[in-house]
């Protein structure tokens, strides 16, 4: 476990005058507790911040683009940290990487401004889900896509990513609890494709989504009324029945409870 003092999240490093890196990172978040720190629990960016201090002998604070929740994994998450000295970035992540468990793994490092910041400066958030969807569960796909039995209509499942494209209220969508200041979200693309990869018994379904930010548990809920949509059955509880109906709701108490955390992947960022 990591020290003490990672599980302080008033911990304060960014200092003037140091050298700032950005990584990039992939991860399989099934043993973690999500990415950001948090009392008395395992998370990605403890990890990370454990690794730093075993290399410069000091806390280093480090920020991410996207607070994956517990079970989510990460294929493109962007990290930044200010560096006490000097340290050549490839020498860095080779490092990292002798350090930090098998099932994180830092893909880059690179020299950035001072001024970077990998949450706000974010154009763009690119996410996908995997639906395994097939009678009987799979092995190797237990802690990576969610097991759906019933045969799922991927046609209506497209028509309903189609309505979630533009701006809109996604209050229906968050979790409970959420304090954001504004619900409203641009979504840029939204659709489902089946994967080239075979399974003998079903097929596996990715639903994309691109937005230029995410409330908390948003994509989880949505993927969760789109397969409602796909068994046949209402988006929500009546009256919002539709996707379309949901968004209008604004009620998180008419949708469904989100998809589970394992399919989710954040997949890029975009700066």
């Amino acid at each position: 476990m990591y020290a003490t003092y990672y599980r302080d999240t008033t911990l304060n490093t960014l200092q003037e005058g140091r050298t700032q890196v950005r990584f990039k990172l992939e991860y399989d978040g099934t043993n973690y507790s999500g990415w950001q720190l948090q009392n008395g629990q395992d998370s990605i960016q403890a990890r990370l911040e454990e690794a730093l201090a075993r290399i410069f002998g000091e806390p280093i604070r480090v920020r991410g683009a996207g607070r994956t929740d517990a079970g989510v994994h990460a294929r493109g998450q962007v990290a930044a940290a200010r560096l006490p000295r000097p340290f050549d970035p490839v020498e860095l992540a080779r490092a990292l990487n002798a350090i930090l468990p098998r099932d994180i793994t830092v893909l880059d490092a690179a020299w950035a401004s001072d001024k970077f910041d990998p949450r706000r400066d974010a154009r763009l958030r690119i996410y996908e889900y995997r639906v395994l969807n097939q009678p009987l569960r799979s092995a190797f796909e237990r802690d990576s896509a969610w097991l759906v039995r019933e045969p799922l209509d991927v046609d209506a499942m497209n028509v309903g990513a189609a309505a979630f494209v533009g701006e809109h209220d996604f209050a229906a969508f968050r979790s409970l609890g959420s304090a954001e200041k504004t619900t409203v979200r641009r979504v840029a693309v939204s659709r489902w494709r089946g994967d080239s990869e075979a399974h003998d018994a079903g097929r596996l379904l990715i639903y994309r989504v691109e937005a230029t930010a995410f409330l908390r548990h948003m994509v989880r809920t949505m993927v969760a009324a789109m397969v409602e949509v796909g068994r046949g059955k209402p988006a929500g509880k009546p009256p919002a029945d539709t996707i379309a109906g949901l968004l209008a709701s604004g009620d998180r108490a008419l949708a469904p409870a989100p998809a589970p955390a394992a399919g989710l992947y954040l997949v890029e960022i975009l700066y």
